[in-house]
């Protein structure tokens, strides 16, 4: 169990696990509690469930996972398991609604939705936490320290 809490002692990683929280945050809060223009968990998981036939449970991981995953980024916490979980959000994300835009975001307005970009550069970015873990000031570094010592 040691190994999920493992870290480098890496300023990269907490540059990485901070950029990838906070730019993960607003898109949580959106789902979770309606803040930036976001419909909020019950709006959220009737839009989910209704109009994109998502499995309920799989509509509240996404939800949960995107909120609650991007806090424990930003601590550092379980780092290797919320960059996987995030990674496979995206994956979904990107074929279930964004592939079909093609590639580039839609910063123009000129496209019928946005494209997967963004999503590919947080897969590299979780991948990456996935590999090297939370790094330097990580909730997990304190957690993996007590578990060697103990």
């Amino acid at each position: 169990m040691i190994w999920l809490f493992q870290t480098e002692e890496s300023w990269a990683s907490i540059g990485t696990r901070l950029a990838l929280g906070i730019v993960m945050f607003p898109h949580g809060a959106q789902k979770m509690l309606g803040w930036y223009g976001g419909h909020g968990f019950s709006g959220t998981m009737e839009f989910f469930t209704e109009q994109m036939g998502m499995p309920a449970l799989v509509a509240f991981l996404v939800i949960s996972g995107e909120f609650f995953g991007s806090l424990a980024l930003l601590m550092g916490f379980l780092t290797r398991f919320t960059s996987a979980s995030l990674a496979f959000i995206m994956v979904g994300a990107m074929t279930m609604v964004h592939w079909q835009h093609g590639f580039f975001m839609n910063w123009f307005g000129q496209q019928a939705g946005e494209g997967y970009e963004y999503h590919l550069l947080a897969i590299g970015l979780c991948f990456s936490l996935f590999v090297m873990g939370g790094g330097k000031f990580s909730a997990d570094a304190v957690i993996a320290g007590r578990l060697k010592n103990s």
